[in-house]
């Protein structure tokens, strides 16, 4: 038992050392006068490296926002934490994608309160219906959730 927790928690390790060696390479490749720091625009080219999307004006003016404003960029180490959020938030998203995507039987791309029901009595069958009811309220739009 103890081998295969190591043995996880080795290749999560492995994971993280080989994602901040990535974040590392392309923070490196869009440093192209090798400032040590990331300008806007440069940001702007990381993140499609990386997560294959443009950040909009708003996201790129909170993250520049956001950094020491005695530098003129994103250090290296900003980067890695930015990139870490990031990460954490895509991992995040997907999961709740996929667990959309488990209860949406009938692949209509919004959850009725008869699915959000049957739902809960899977994961948490001892859950009050009250509570059910509640979640479903406080996050649905126009009687089903999406």
């Amino acid at each position: 038992m103890f081998a295969a927790d190591s043995s996880a928690l080795c290749a999560r390790r492995e994971a993280r050392l080989s994602e901040r060696r990535k974040w590392v390479k392309v923070f490196e490749a869009c440093d192209e006068d090798n400032k040590g720091y990331l300008s806007r625009e440069d940001f702007k080219v990381a993140v499609v490296m990386l997560f294959g999307y443009k950040p909009s004006k708003i996201e790129a003016d909170s993250v520049m926002s956001a950094i020491n404003s005695n530098t003129s960029g994103i250090c290296l180490e900003e980067f890695i934490k930015l990139m870490e959020k990031k990460k954490a938030a895509q991992l995040y998203q997907n999961e709740v994608r996929q667990i959309f995507t488990a209860f949406d039987r009938q692949y209509r791309g919004f959850l009725t309160l008869e699915d959000f029901k049957k739902a809960f009595r899977q994961v948490a069958p001892r859950l009050p219906d009250r509570i059910v009811l509640e979640a479903f309220r406080d996050s649905q739009e126009n009687n089903h959730l999406t």
